[in-house]
């Protein structure tokens, strides 16, 4: 697998003193959804980055707001458009807007400008125990919200969904109304243990979708000591769904590195596919990222 060029399709960068990221300043608790995150919460750049994929034949990463203020999202851009021209990485970028706002259309814009972006992306896990949820309400049934993800078309910007299995009915409702915008699952529609039926049925829903497309990382947000065998099923499960030409390998580093080395996620999804011919492979290591986040020179 090593030997596959590997478009890693969700890292993130970051420079503390720059931007203002809560979720990386103290103090710092293990409770909540991502635990205590001080061991990643200092610079992480793409030097840094390239140090932990050390062996694998990187060709590309996508940036995926990294939870800067909302109101330096467009600071983040532009500093990412910088660090792009500096060192080769990012090779594109998913910003952040808050869909729900008065102003989103004229923020989407500002975000398309940019000539490294190409796609949207506004955490919404809303769930009822508050050691699991990320916002105080579920925004994914509201008009607002909805009107924003509908103004994601018309400046011809991707969405990357994170969310909870039980808001992907309404969510595949919304988004069957918009096909020409392509949904990025993240994290494999992140399915806690005790919820795998709901994921099993909203994934199946989502798969209805041509449009939609799911990534392979961030196991360790709902499973905490995940190993291979446990994380094998939902793969094999999402393979089955949506098929090699819908499914993107990535890191999620900085962020998975809380739970398992680089070397140790993609060790594990590398295994799991094994059965996969070379087409397949190289569709789910490079081709689908390169493809969905329109990466001249690597589809």
């Amino acid at each position: 697998m090593r030997d596959i060029p590997f478009v890693d399709a969700h890292v993130h960068f970051w420079e503390l003193g720059r931007l203002d990221y809560d979720w990386l300043t103290p103090p710092f608790s293990d409770e909540g959804v991502n635990g205590d995150v001080s061991a990643i919460a200092h610079d992480y750049g793409p030097a840094d980055y390239m140090r932990d994929a050390e062996g694998w034949r990187i060709t590309g990463a996508v940036h995926v707001d990294a939870g800067a203020a909302t109101e330096q999202a467009l600071a983040e851009t532009a500093w990412l458009e910088a660090l792009a021209a500096e060192t080769g990485l990012p090779s594109a970028i998913v910003a952040h807007v808050p869909l729900h706002r008065a102003d989103a259309d004229d923020l989407l814009a500002q975000q398309a400008d940019h000539p490294s972006v190409r796609g949207i992306r506004q955490i919404v896990n809303h769930h009822p125990d508050p050691q699991r949820t990320y916002l105080g309400v579920d925004m994914t049934g509201n008009a607002d919200w909805q009107a924003g993800f509908r103004a994601l078309g018309r400046h011809g910007l991707s969405f990357d969904l994170q969310a909870y299995p039980h808001q992907f009915p309404v969510l595949a409702d919304l988004f069957a109304q918009a096909p020409d915008t392509p949904v990025i699952v993240n994290h494999l529609g992140m399915a806690f243990p005790d919820e795998t039926e709901a994921w099993r049925q909203g994934m199946a829903r989502l798969a209805e979708l041509p449009q939609v497309s799911v990534k392979i990382s961030g196991f360790g947000i709902t499973h905490r000591g995940w190993t291979e065998d446990s994380i094998r099923p939902l793969i094999l499960e999402a393979l089955d769904l949506f098929g090699p030409s819908r499914l993107m390998a990535a890191s999620d580093f900085p962020t998975d590195k809380l739970h398992a080395r680089f070397e140790d996620c993609l060790c594990a999804y590398a295994a799991i596919l094994s059965d996969l011919s070379e087409d397949e492979k190289r569709d789910i290591w490079g081709r689908n990222a390169a493809r969905t986040y329109r990466i001249e020179g690597l589809s």
